[in-house]
């Protein structure tokens, strides 16, 4: 005897569908990581300016409208704009170098409007990645072609040489992850991608090597980077070729080293040996990597954090806010911070393969290579394993632009999942 087919109720079946249009997944983590954010803000300045912590709030309420009202725009509005969006962007680096420009700490990266400081830079990111997804929505682009892939990088260079005028090398290196994220998503050669990311493991090997004249460090990691080029069972001409362009890469770090200006010199001195200057460069990785270590398992208490209330760490809402949750709320608040920061990684990567457009899967893609970068640099920054280089953790750090335009992108994501391709769904039985 056939079982006889029910339908689902009003109640079932508008929760299936509310659940299908939004990623709560995403949204709650951004939420809790936002939440962190604030109460570490108000943390690290609450014997001093309360001003900071009522700023990023205000922010924070500015970044979520707009994300929920980029929620409801139709895709097609984003990358019809594209094109337009990439000229605004490039555009207002450019304006940093006119009188416009705002100056701090020897850096000319924002523009002032009003009480309200600006930085083009985090804008641009989101402007070149859209118009990234824009060229490879083309009908028959195909990244593996010369012109193809000049035309992806070539969206890359103009930002980046701005951002170089200004200086801001941090920034910089964000903009070459996220185009090496997106070519690798759109299934850029393996091979040239390896070599690629073998570049920085060699040139710091060289640099070690430099500082310490310890040769067999880069010996060592040279040899390693030219055996997995081999791996690869690459025509062998190819293969000798990139194995020297790695060694050339190390011959050359001596000479490079030595044109930077003394205070480059001294972060990257800072990277191996913090001690050398305690009271210059290495100041605040010593005192970071205090605060982060002295929380223990579960921290010594809100508002209870030596180093952050007496303010040992200059500055700490901003480059190196995740030592005040480490502190507080030692290694587990810690931890629950980079949890919630990979979920929505995650979430962002699954997102853009699920997505209907090419479009809709480059920025997702983009934007979460973004965040993946902006967290391994600053808790790189934070536990004294990567140089200081200005890059804020993502919903965490204190700083309007930052803040709005991830909020924005996040509604652009949940805007994404909405619109996603759907399979068709079983009849209840």
């Amino acid at each position: 005897m056939a079982t006889p087919l029910y339908f689902e109720s009003e109640d079932v079946a508008l929760k299936r569908r509310v659940n299908d249009l939004m990623d709560w997944g995403l949204l709650l983590a951004v939420i809790a990581v936002l939440g962190i954010g604030l109460i570490s803000i108000y943390s690290s300045v609450a014997t001093t300016d309360s001003t900071i912590f009522r700023n990023q709030t205000l922010y924070a309420a500015i970044g979520l409208t707009l994300g929920f009202a980029v929620f409801f725009f139709p895709e097609h509005w984003f990358s019809d704009l594209a094109y337009p969006m990439y000229g605004v962007g490039v555009l207002a680096l450019a304006a940093v170098l006119t009188p416009l420009g705002h100056e701090v700490n020897g850096q000319r990266c924002w523009i002032q409007l009003g009480s309200f400081t600006f930085q083009p830079s985090e804008l641009a990111k989101i402007t070149t990645l859209m118009a990234m997804g824009k060229v490879a929505a083309r009908k028959g682009f195909d990244v593996a072609t010369i012109r193809d892939l000049l035309w992806v990088v070539g969206l890359m260079i103009p930002p980046v040489a701005l951002i170089m005028l200004q200086p801001d090398t941090g920034s910089a290196t964000v903009f070459i992850a996220m185009t090496a994220g997106v070519l690798l998503w759109m299934g850029f050669d393996l091979f040239v991608m390896y070599l690629f990311a073998c570049i920085p493991f060699v040139g710091v090997a060289a640099l070690y090597a430099v500082l310490f004249d310890s040769l067999w460090i880069f010996l060592v990691v040279a040899l390693v980077a030219s055996a997995g080029a081999f791996a690869f069972r690459r025509n062998l001409v190819v293969t000798i070729v990139a194995v020297v362009l790695l060694i050339g890469v190390g011959l050359a770090v001596k000479p490079a080293f030595n044109k930077l200006e003394q205070y480059q010199q001294n972060r990257l001195i800072t990277l191996f040996e913090p001690e050398r200057n305690p009271r210059g460069e290495g100041y605040h990785v010593i005192q970071s990597m205090l605060a982060v270590g002295s929380g223990g398992l579960t921290g010594k208490g809100y508002l209870k954090g030596t180093q952050t209330q007496l303010r040992y760490i200059p500055e700490q809402w901003t480059d190196f806010i995740y030592c005040v949750p480490t502190e507080e709320f030692g290694f587990v608040g810690g931890m629950l911070v980079i949890v919630l920061l990979a979920s929505v990684i995650l979430r962002g990567i699954q997102i853009a393969g699920t997505v209907r457009t090419r479009f809709a899967s480059v920025v997702a893609i983009g934007f979460s290579t973004i965040l993946f970068y902006h967290t391994l640099v600053n808790i790189g920054m934070a536990i004294g394993l990567v140089p200081v280089m200005g890059i804020p953790l993502p919903f965490l750090s204190a700083g309007g632009t930052s803040l709005i335009l991830n909020l924005l992108m996040v509604g652009l994501l949940l805007n994404f999942y909405k619109t996603r391709r759907r399979r068709p769904g079983r009849v209840a039985t």
